[in-house]
């Protein structure tokens, strides 16, 4: 039987040491829960226990689930179409996989149809992975400079996936690199950009993150174990 309370309490307690051990404030973190193949009931279990943000990979999947949860916000955390802006431009809190220009300009097409600005977040491959969405890390500064013209796009921050690897150390480097952007953004008072959240971390690598300068971090399988449904 998953005790989901004892999970939630037990990365909440990594995610504080973490900030401890870099001299930050405990609440210096935003968690994301990651809700991918994750039941409704699961999830309403435990945004009772404190969760207040979800984190969905597929739009059809975040919009299966967006009525059934009340008082949560939901994050669009995986490579978006831009044929299925339109579905949820009015529901999430912040998209974070911005990466392409024809994106955002879907985007901000329909977030002017409803005279909403919407937060994004510009993801980010400083790795250089094939198998991985997100701007090369010397095209991110470049590009956000292209779109200050999509007024109804607020670009709140970076996102970054890490390598996969036995030793989350090995990746260390790249946060370091994230944050060192994310810093030269933040002084560089560009319209339309507020840089706020430098999501990265994940569930193998979350503590060396926060680290390193995250403040917004995804867990998935700490939070609710391993998923067990295959993807379709």
């Amino acid at each position: 039987m998953n005790n989901y309370k004892n999970n939630i309490n037990a990365v909440y307690e990594r995610i504080h040491k973490a900030l401890e051990r870099a001299g930050r404030e405990p609440d210096d973190i935003t968690l994301i829960a990651v809700t991918k193949n994750i039941d409704i009931d699961v999830i309403k279990e435990a945004v009772s226990y404190g969760i207040a943000d979800l984190g969905e990979n597929r739009v059809q999947e975040l919009l299966s689930k967006y009525n059934k949860v009340q008082d949560v916000r939901w994050h669009m955390i995986g490579r978006l179409q831009s044929n299925k802006v339109k579905h949820i431009v009015d529901k999430v809190a912040l998209i974070h996989s911005l990466d392409r220009l024809s994106l955002a300009r879907e985007i901000n097409k329909r977030a002017e149809r409803i005279q909403r600005v919407v937060p994004v977040l510009v993801q980010v491959n400083p790795a250089g992975e094939k198998t991985k969405a997100g701007l090369p890390y010397e095209e991110v500064i470049p590009f956000i400079e292209t779109i200050f013209n999509l007024k109804y796009i607020k670009i709140m921050g970076l996102m970054f996936i890490a390598p996969l690897t036995d030793n989350p150390e090995a990746v260390r480097p790249y946060f370091a690199m994230m944050k060192h952007l994310f810093d030269v953004l933040k002084d560089y008072n560009y319209p339309h950009v507020d840089m706020k959240y430098l999501s990265m971390g994940m569930t193998n690598d979350f503590e060396i993150a926060i680290e390193e300068g995250s403040n917004m971090v995804r867990i998935g399988t700490a939070l609710f174990g391993s998923r067990e449904k295959e993807e379709k």
